[in-house]
């Protein structure tokens, strides 16, 4: 029987066209999803789906309803910064993979018609969308003082200095390749997004692409991306991507593992950033070097919450990673263990680096910095005060002047009604003094009544 008791499962997004984030800051451009890239998220929901939902796998979540989606036993989470249109597009993709249509969700009315939800009964599962702007949890590297000043640290470094020196043969040659865009270091993970995007969507561009230099490209956005998300310390500033996404991962394991929560299967559908902070954060890479770098589209990340073997009455957690849509799950162990690890250890070691709320997260966003980083924050938030003080004004402004034109307009109003009453009182005299005034018999030959 099995022993799973809930999972939860952090994907990235499938293909999308060119993207470009800034080397400084990691503002992003705008994007599209593609027809490959709904397709690899619909092979992940698939492979998900017989993973967990399928009672001949021994990964199979026994309890859960496996038809028809539970919407209390399952919640999806999707970022909406930055890559924000695709990974939605890619979680609905996944989605239909996870729970494909089914004729059993059907409704009968009280005339005795029945009806199938469209497409064959398809499921339409809750996405709730995490937008930067309230939730730092899937985006917490953009408008970081911190985060900016880690980058500068990581291009100043005389390891990336020797390494873009040692890559100046390949920036060369990928020239010609790039159209313009800066062919240096800093500039790795947009070199490598741009030649791979057009190295699977544009027929010409692939036939004169010469050998290996999509590869090279490769492996230097690998180097810059691990170098910027990534940190010695595991409560660091580089591991920053880690740290946000790690309360998500801690709490929903614990509502998984308490009874009295229907909780069993978790998505967070989500960017390439935090699987390399996770990884590091975890010490993943140490027994598989090969994580230090950037998952491919459709990857995705487990965790299992399992019953421990009697007598042991703990829970583990075991650790599964699918780099792209090839291949199966491939277990990984945390912490240098060789097994699954206790999930009251795994909480132990990890909690305190957490980040769970926006005033922590704006805390490690301004920890550290140095006099220069510090004089353009405190500019910044002169500048926020100021315009919050003008604002205050001309809203205060905008008040009096409503207030007085209400005032004016009221004014005017009684003064209308006064004279109305006038006027009325005045006819009523004059009826009474001649009976026959303001009648359409008296009025005389060539004029209009008022």
């Amino acid at each position: 029987m099995t022993d799973v008791l809930g999972v939860l499962v952090i994907a990235r997004n499938g293909d999308r066209s060119e993207y470009y984030q800034d080397p400084k800051t990691y503002e992003s451009s705008y994007t599209e999803s593609t027809a490959l890239g709904a397709a690899e998220s619909h092979h992940l929901g698939n492979f998900l789906r017989s993973t967990y939902m399928s009672s001949s796998s021994p990964s199979y979540i026994a309890d859960m309803k496996t038809d028809l989606v539970d919407t209390h036993e399952v919640h999806v989470h999707a970022k909406a910064g930055g890559e924000g249109t695709v990974i939605f597009d890619s979680a609905i993709a996944l989605l239909q993979g996870l729970f494909p249509p089914n004729p059993a969700n059907k409704i009968v009315l009280a005339n005795e018609t029945t009806v199938v939800a469209p497409l064959g009964g398809y499921q339409y599962v809750p996405i709730e969308t995490v937008e930067p702007g309230n939730d730092r949890s899937l985006e917490p590297w953009t408008d970081c003082p911190a985060f900016e000043q880690h980058i500068s640290s990581v291009y100043s470094s005389n390891e990336f200095k020797a390494t873009a020196k040692a890559a100046g043969p390949f920036f060369g040659a990928v020239r010609d390749y790039v159209f313009g865009r800066p062919t240096v270091l800093e500039n790795a993970w947009n070199i490598y997004d741009y030649v791979s995007t057009e190295l699977s969507h544009n027929k010409t561009y692939a036939h004169r692409l010469p050998p290996t230099l999509v590869e090279q490209a490769r492996g230097f956005a690998d180097y810059h991306e691990n170098a910027i998300f990534s940190d010695k310390d595991v409560g660091g500033i580089g591991n920053l991507a880690g740290r946000t996404i790690l309360h998500t991962v801690l709490s929903s394991l614990t509502r998984i593992a308490f009874n009295g929560d229907p909780l069993q299967f978790l998505l967070i559908e989500t960017s390439y950033h935090p699987f390399i902070s996770l990884f590091h954060m975890l010490e993943m890479t140490k027994e598989s070097p090969e994580l230090a770098g950037i998952p491919n589209y459709a990857s995705a990340l487990a965790f299992e919450l399992r019953r421990g073997p009697a007598p042991e009455d703990r829970d583990f957690i075991r650790i599964k990673f699918k780099n792209g849509t090839n291949g199966d799950f491939e277990t990984h162990h945390a912490f240098g263990h060789k097994s699954d690890i206790a999930a009251t250890e795994f909480i132990y070691r990890i909690e305190n680096y957490a980040i769970t709320s926006q005033k922590q997260w704006a805390a490690a966003c301004s920890a550290g910095l140095d006099d220069n980083w510090l004089h353009i924050g405190t500019q910044n938030a002169i500048s926020s005060t100021v315009f919050a003080i003008l604002a205050a004004v001309f809203l205060l402004g905008m008040f009096i002047l409503s207030k007085f034109v209400k005032s004016a307009r009221a004014k005017a109003q009684n003064a209308r009604i006064r004279l109305a009453d006038d006027e009325v009182s005045q006819s009523h005299q004059a009826q009474s003094q001649y009976p026959n005034y303001g009648t359409l018999s008296n009025v005389g030959p060539g004029i209009v009544p008022f």
